[in-house]
């Protein structure tokens, strides 16, 4: 049984940007300022992150239009690499990135649910036995995860309709709180204090540039996780590159406003130093008060369940796509007959990430791949000059300039070196995570 075209280019375009803002754009300004000191830098990452985001999504639309098989990403590493590399994508997918992005955003969206409703909290113990915490926060979480899986079980349509509702009304928020900083929080006198720090250029100052963008970069990552639903997508080839142009281009905007409000209102100081880095939090708190911060805690919890939605609805459908190409479990190749979504592999995903959650080593796992998902993206954007030799020119649909990919490619490469020179904790560990499919990789060739 196969899936049904039914997702249309408003739909693709809300998947695209509803994955891509979840928490991030709310928290990681804080990290980012603390490491470049300096407002003009802290644009300056934002600025080089929105490039390098929009060249990979532009590659990446390349890909989608020439080849038109099913599975994104993973699909697109096995045509121009082989099995093997299109399975380490897939085992690290479910293993941390896919499931562990989802484990971070429900527990964010739990954490600030504790803000309103205490009892919801990580110190909250309903277990302490041992190594083994289970809080209120933990419980609450894994019934997000599960209440998200049900409503996608239950059809594409149900999904989709949950994920533009939570797409317009992100975009809506954070267009709210760009015009009230505007109108209400922005001043001259901050803005060119920011602005204006004095900053000394020398070669450790590009290294963390290069460090700081990978907070800003991971705050947009998940931009690819349309080409993950391609087999449910109307003319697909032509409306993967358009959705991801449209809804990155959305995304990155209204990034660089929101940033540009934090620097306009905030001395750099604030932004720092903001309670547990909800920079956004921060900024509603000086112009409203305690309301502001509420309400700046409400759009954060629309945020988050509308990108777990996105990521869950996408995710399910790279392990559906290997179990189909016998490299996984077999019975996630399964579709439901009445609701044409893949059910086995929404709830393995749903079980997986729920032990992401208990266990809650889910956060440093989620470090660790940082690494490993930058050179997953790297080699497949560097793969857009080998299908150009492969595909017949007569047969490509879509080019796009070959600058584009370049830039992306030595962008993300001059990141991945100063990640593995100054942040080393960051790359062994996620290697190591990729390597295990090495040999889980040999035990479905023999059963296959």
């Amino acid at each position: 049984m196969a899936f049904k075209h039914k997702l249309s280019l408003s739909d693709s375009i809300s998947i695209v940007a509803g994955s891509m803002i979840g928490c991030g754009i709310f928290i990681v300004s804080a990290d980012i300022a603390r490491q470049v000191q300096s407002g003009l830098l802290m644009m300056l990452v934002w600025i080089i992150a929105a490039i390098v985001t929009m060249c990979g999504a532009l590659s990446f639309a390349e890909l989608a239009s020439n080849i038109k098989e099913e599975g994104g990403q993973y699909i697109y590493l096995k045509t121009i690499y082989n099995d093997m590399t299109a399975f380490l994508f897939g085992w690290t997918t479910f293993l941390v990135i896919q499931t562990g992005i989802i484990a971070a955003v429900c527990t964010a969206f739990a954490k600030f649910i504790g803000l309103l409703l205490p009892v919801i909290s990580a110190n909250n113990y309903l277990v302490h036995f041992g190594a083994l915490h289970i809080s209120t926060q933990k419980v609450f979480t894994v019934l997000v995860v599960i209440f998200l899986t049900f409503i996608n079980s239950r059809g594409l349509k149900h999904g989709v309709i949950t994920q533009n509702i939570f797409t317009v009304t992100k975009v809506l928020s954070i267009i709210g709180i760009v015009g009230l900083g505007l109108l209400f929080g922005c001043n001259l006198h901050t803005l060119n204090l920011n602005l204006t720090m004095p900053i000394h250029w020398n070669f450790d100052t590009i290294n963390t540039i290069g460090a700081a963008s990978v907070g800003a970069l991971f705050a947009s990552i998940t931009w690819n996780n349309i080409t993950f639903v391609s087999g449910e997508i109307k003319d697909a080839e032509k409306t993967i590159p358009k959705a991801l142009f449209i809804g990155s281009l959305l995304v990155l905007g209204l990034y660089f406003l929101i940033n540009s409000i934090y620097v306009g209102t905030l001395p750099l100081n604030l932004i720092q130093n903001a309670p547990e880095d909800i920079v956004a939090a921060q900024l509603m708190g000086v112009i409203f008060g305690h309301w502001g911060k509420t309400i700046a805690a409400v759009i954060i919890m629309i945020s988050a369940l509308g990108s777990a939605n996105g990521i869950i609805l996408a995710g399910s459908r790279v392990y559906y796509k290997m179990a189909k190409d016998r490299a996984f479990f077999r019975p996630l190749a399964a579709i439901d007959r009445n609701t044409r979504v893949p059910h086995n592999s929404l709830w393995i995903q749903c079980l997986w990430v729920s032990i992401l959650v208990l266990w809650g080593n889910y956060t440093q796992l989620l470090d660790y791949v940082i690494y490993t998902t930058l050179i997953f993206y790297w080699i497949t954007t560097f793969g857009i000059f080998i299908s150009r030799k492969k595909i017949q020119q007569s047969e490509y649909a879509f080019k796009v300039n070959t600058l584009i990919p370049v830039v992306y490619l030595l962008i993300t490469g001059y990141i991945i070196i100063c990640l593995s020179i100054y942040k080393p904790t960051y790359t062994i560990p996620g290697l190591l995570i990729t390597l295990t499919g090495i040999p889980a990789y040999s035990i479905w060739q023999k059963k296959k």
